[in-house]
């Protein structure tokens, strides 16, 4: 587990952060009589109109994400054309978004109008009170795991973790069923997994129960080893490669991608998939307010929502129709791994990481 997601998220953002960023440069303030609140909150029937309206005034957007930038790209791509509003985008890690945040709202620099990232980030940051609740006309569209009790980040799409394996490697009809199939010793050499996933662990473990789970998945890194890798894409491509032939977590909608290129690896599901929503939250000291309302109203409408579902992302809306919206799913909550972050850590790398190969 990397030190800054540490620091940022388990310890509740200790005092004591560097402020190094604050020699950016500043860009355009919230204007009087249009705060960021007036905005979110809006819900006249000309809604659409003003936001549309202040946003062009507004002129640009800045967006803080981790999303891939080709994904990213084609959704901000859609949302310029259709407004004339330039978008201007920020890419790093969630732990670095949530870092980034933070450092500048603590020196009272505001450029981020936009925070487009993972659920535990997108949590700590409503925590530190950078998000804004938004009442948007589209929210009554999305799933309920999408929505916070709280209203200042909403799940715009969920994080599918699925096994994926090398077609070339594996055959189809040798698949594992259960997760105990893969203890058989014919497995060995032959896994891998991605090395910070402790929500798909947490929810693993609420599926299988605390025994089972436990017993398990000790089994198969006692048995056969696990490859331990950082990154999603990185041990998505391992699956290509045929250096991993088979790994227990990846993002679905990367090996659909992949596979739709024509690459050797196919996705499934050991018992229901675990899932977590992403998503998305507008700063409470946006300095362009009207720009940001509007962009996140863009990516949970139907319009940004069919966007995302052709880059393979299952979207929050059920407007929207995916193949995974048929598939069986279990739900971690952000708040419940946030909140026992330190709990799933350690037991994720007593199980995975420690002596992993």
């Amino acid at each position: 587990m990397t030190d800054s997601r540490r620091s940022f998220i388990v310890s509740s953002f200790a005092a004591g952060v560097a402020v190094a960023l604050l020699a950016w440069p500043a860009r355009a303030q919230v204007k009087p009589g249009a705060t960021v609140a007036d905005v979110a909150s809006y819900a006249g029937p000309d809604r659409a109109q003003k936001l549309i309206e202040g946003a062009r005034k507004e002129g640009e957007l800045s967006i803080y994400t981790s999303a891939q930038s080709d994904d990213m790209g084609v959704l901000v791509a859609a949302f310029e054309k259709k407004y004339g509003v330039k978008v201007n985008v920020w890419r790093a890690s969630s732990e670095k978004v949530l870092q980034r945040a933070v450092t500048e709202a603590r020196g009272n620099r505001f450029t981020m109008d936009v925070a487009e990232t993972n659920g535990p980030e997108l949590e700590a940051l409503h925590r530190e009170k950078i998000f804004e609740a938004v009442k948007s006309p589209y929210l009554a569209d999305l799933i309920a795991p999408a929505i916070m009790p709280h209203g200042e980040w909403v799940g715009t799409r969920l994080n599918v973790f699925a096994q994926a394996y090398n077609t070339s490697l594996v055959k189809k009809e040798e698949l594992p069923k259960t997760w105990e199939d893969l203890a058989q010793p014919r497995w060995k050499g032959k896994l891998g997994i991605e090395q910070e996933d402790i929500d798909w662990l947490a929810g693993e473990y609420a599926e299988l129960g605390e025994a089972r789970a436990g017993k398990v998945f000790k089994d198969i890194v006692a048995n056969n080893g696990v490859s331990v890798r950082k990154g999603h894409t990185l041990l998505t491509q391992l699956v290509v490669s045929g250096e991993i032939p088979l790994s227990l977590t990846v993002y679905n909608y990367k090996a659909e991608q992949l596979k739709r290129k024509g690459a050797p690896i196919d996705w499934f599901t050991i018992g229901p998939a675990i899932v977590r929503p992403n998503g998305i939250g507008v700063a409470r000291k946006a300095p362009h307010p009207h720009a940001a309302v509007l962009f996140y109203d863009f990516e949970i409408s139907p319009e940004g929502q069919k966007i995302l579902a052709a880059r393979d992302f299952v979207p929050t809306s059920k407007k929207v129709d995916t193949l995974l919206n048929k598939i069986p799913m279990r739900f971690v909550d952000a708040r419940v791994t946030l909140d026992e972050f330190q709990k799933w850590a350690k037991l994720y790398a007593d199980t995975f990481t420690n002596g992993a190969r």
